[in-house]
């Protein structure tokens, strides 16, 4: 089934922005006396809401705008049924939140109304589907993996504990004297009476289909950026000789390389030593990149010479040779303009300011700081301003939906890289693009979460958030930025609220383990195991 993540930003009317921030922590407080959770009527989530993973309901301070209030849920399944079970559950609790938002001035200013009037009954759920925002960027930790079987997994990891402990109470346990094949299959005689879908095959995680069109988006996605980027060759071509043509390239290539040499070295304390090497990277994707050129010229051939025979009225064979010639043309040109956007986006680099110490309200961080590690998991939300102009629109853009894509081919067992924190994570803009807005559901702390990703991820996560105003000198959109740890940690507490409701359908199981009980269960699935492989699945026990 396919997960969704999705996120609600609505506008508060500043005057109300204290009575929001008093009901939602009302709610908070009616889950239980335990900030832990635990028992009570936020319990009914589990059943009301039954594909829900996790979800937040976040206030953000007004500084440069008015107040937001964002609800942020990652669920199984559609939109549709998830809000009109997300209703049921707390619907009147809802209506009274949307009372302290702002009317909004478009087209859903009618179904806003009918939804907050006095003694109001109309459904909120089509105003909240209408509303919702689609990320920029996401990343599902354990893709594939439904809440249901989430949980009946770890279910089955807790009756292998009980089973494995408590074979033989008064006297020697007995799978200790047995080979890892009979291990195994003594212990799935044993458990398979109270989870009988271990007789039945595991569904996959990531359908075929699913599987393809990742993989359609990502390629369509890279022939559009190339096309894009030949553009202005494509259209000299037409205009300039062939000798002419290519003495131009090289001119302008060489003036865009003199002057990128000279202008990008890191200033002066903002250089930060990383194994991140764009040289290193074209060699190790060469040969990609050349099959990628062959496939880009047959898939543009077949696309274009139809086209161009039936507006020039050519023949298919003066079509063909004629649209090849011309790709190529354009082909020639990417490099000169690649190199130009890198200059442009590094001169405007030069000129950014960043912080170098945000200010953070103490009140604000001691209530975050209260609210964090309860659980071994813990939540986020960041909304930062976007820098303006024309080539940060476009770069945002396009780096965002790369990004995402990309990470919907490599994050596919559960984690992203060697990070294995991350549960649902995403990025997405508001107030008409002009404002980022970050949320994640992480394990472990929020500084050892930062750290991971310094260490391990910076440059994506610089990819992602370098068009935040004031955030660590960048270089080259990747490089830099979030590697100064220090600031961009102090950086992002600035840009963060508190999480006052926040809400996990698993709070004591980290993606690792969800993970390892997937592994366990695929084992217990199978009738039979090899020694070899039963030795290996033991590991997980």
């Amino acid at each position: 089934m396919r997960q969704t993540t999705l996120s609600v930003a609505l506008e508060v009317k500043p005057e109300s922005y204290d009575h929001l921030s008093s009901l939602l922590d009302r709610l908070r407080n009616r889950r239980s006396t335990d900030p832990s959770g635990g028992e009570g009527p936020f319990a009914d989530f589990l059943t009301r809401v039954p594909a829900l993973h996790f979800m937040s309901l976040s206030v953000f301070p007004g500084f440069d705008y008015d107040p937001l209030f964002v609800i942020e849920a990652n669920f199984d399944g559609a939109r549709g049924p998830f809000w009109a079970q997300l209703e049921s559950a707390i619907g009147p609790d809802l209506r009274l939140m949307l009372r302290c938002c702002k009317r909004p001035l478009d087209n859903d200013g009618p179904l806003f109304d009918s939804i907050v009037a006095a003694n109001a009954r109309a459904p909120i759920a089509p105003y909240l589907e209408r509303r919702a925002l689609t990320p920029t960027v996401y990343h599902h930790g354990n893709r594939g993996m439904t809440r249901d079987r989430i949980l009946a997994e770890h279910a089955l990891f807790e009756a292998t504990r009980v089973e494995l402990r408590c074979a033989n109470v008064d006297g020697p346990n007995p799978y200790r004297v047995l080979s890892p094949s009979q291990i195994h299959a003594k212990l799935r005689a044993a458990l398979l009476p109270g989870f009988g879908w271990l007789d039945h095959s595991a569904p996959k995680r990531i359908p075929l289909a699913d599987n393809i069109a990742d993989w359609a988006r990502l390629i369509g996605f890279v022939i559009a950026a190339v096309f894009a980027l030949s553009i202005p060759g494509l259209i000299l071509s037409l205009i300039m000789p062939t000798d002419r043509y290519f003495i131009l390239l090289a001119v302008a290539f060489l003036g865009f390389a003199a002057m990128l040499g000279k202008i990008g070295v890191a200033l002066p304390g903002t250089g930060v030593a990383t194994r991140f090497s764009f040289l290193k990277l074209f060699f190790q994707q060469l040969l990609p990149l050349v099959l990628f050129v062959l496939g880009y010229l047959v898939i543009a051939v077949a696309i274009g010479t139809p086209i161009s025979m039936l507006f020039t009225a050519r023949s298919f064979d003066a079509a063909w040779h004629g649209m090849i010639t011309w790709l190529l043309w354009g082909l020639a040109c990417v490099p000169v303009t690649v190199a130009g956007i890198v200059f442009w986006l590094r001169v405007l680099e030069r000129g950014d300011a960043s912080q170098d110490a945000p200010p953070v309200d103490p009140k604000m961080l001691r209530e975050m700081a209260r609210r964090e590690d309860w659980i071994p998991q813990n939540h986020m939300g960041s909304i930062v301003l976007i820098k303006p102009g024309i080539l940060r629109m476009i770069l945002i853009r396009a780096g965002h939906l790369g990004l995402g894509l990309v990470l919907r081919i490599v994050a596919r067992q559960g984690y992203l890289g060697s990070m294995r924190t991350i549960h649902f994570a995403h990025w997405a803009m508001v107030n008409n693009k002009s404002r980022l807005m970050f949320f994640s559901n992480f394990d472990q702390t929020w500084e050892s979460y930062l750290d991971d990703f310094i260490e391990k991820a910076h440059a994506g996560l610089t990819l992602a958030w370098c068009c935040g105003v004031g955030f660590p000198p960048t270089r080259f959109l990747v490089k830099d930025g979030a590697s100064h740890g220090r600031q961009f940690k102090e950086w992002a507490r600035h840009s963060m609220s508190v999480s006052r409701f926040w809400y996990s359908a698993y709070k004591n199981l980290t993606a690792e383990q969800i993970e390892r009980n997937f592994r366990i269960a695929i084992g217990l699935r199978k009738r039979t195991l090899s020694d070899k492989d039963a030795a290996l699945w033991i590991n997980d026990l």
